[in-house]
């Protein structure tokens, strides 16, 4: 029996005529902090939303616990429960508190009795350090802090693995911090990951696992030592060189 929480298996996405993503390959262990990098417009997000189910592949295979996902009969709120999702743009509800944010889910999808959900939204509340925000609306909140409380509101449907889709782009730089630390907590807690981001210093010191993606298709992957130590491919290298002079 395979170890792996999710295997990608030949991965093809096209919008009309254009391929966005082609023949794309990898798997994921549990407890796997997996980095997904490249230049924008390389395929990672589409990447992303197809393995959250959000985009519906063109052809190829996306394996949970070994069961085809993209396959009919698949329920995907069922599976979304399991593989939750952060967004670059926080998505929360703005019409409701910070807390309901975060008990809605539990309650509608995972039939938690209110008392549970409030239970379970205010633990990880605390542990992305917004408890004192629970009756605030995210209109009263900073980028920084709305992509706490969307992290925490993902964490309360308890998932097996969680998606971050560049969760630190659309926030100012000083708030960059305050959510990378939650991330690299997370990580070291043995959450499974797999994170679309451009900061390279976490790719490099917190992922287990690095892929480097461009054009659509995946040019390298393997540990951060190799990846940004010893990468073989030209592209990653050109890649690298660009970030690392920065």
């Amino acid at each position: 029996m395979s170890d792996n929480i999710i295997e990608v298996k030949h991965l093809s996405k096209s919008f009309g005529d254009h391929k966005v993503l082609r023949d794309v390959d990898f798997e994921v262990k549990k407890g796997d902090v997996t980095c997904i990098i490249g230049a924008s417009g390389s395929g990672k997000s589409t990447l992303l939303r197809c393995i959250n189910l959000l985009e519906k592949p063109s052809s190829g295979e996306i394996l949970f616990h070994g069961n085809a996902i993209n396959s009919r009969g698949v329920n995907p709120c069922d599976y979304r429960a399991k593989v939750g999702m952060c967004f670059q743009s926080f998505n929360l509800f703005n019409n409701m508190t910070v807390l309901e944010n975060c008990m809605t889910g539990p309650i509608k999808v995972l039939k938690k009795s209110k008392e549970e959900a409030r239970e379970t939204a205010l633990h990880f509340l605390e542990k992305v350090g917004m408890s004192p925000y629970i009756n605030a609306k995210p209109r009263q909140l900073s980028g920084g802090q709305k992509q706490r409380v969307a992290i925490a509101r993902a964490l309360s449907m308890q998932p097996e693995v969680l998606l971050f889709d560049e969760p630190t782009s659309a926030l100012d730089p000083q708030m960059v911090g305050e959510v990378l630390n939650v991330m690299r907590t997370l990580a070291a807690e043995g959450l499974t990951m797999i994170v679309v981001t451009h900061e390279m210093a976490f790719a490099r010191d917190v992922s287990s696992h690095v892929v480097y993606m461009a054009d659509g298709v995946i040019c390298e992957q393997g540990t951060p030592d190799e990846i940004f130590g010893n990468p073989k491919e030209p592209k990653t290298r050109e890649f690298l060189e660009r970030f690392t002079n920065k």
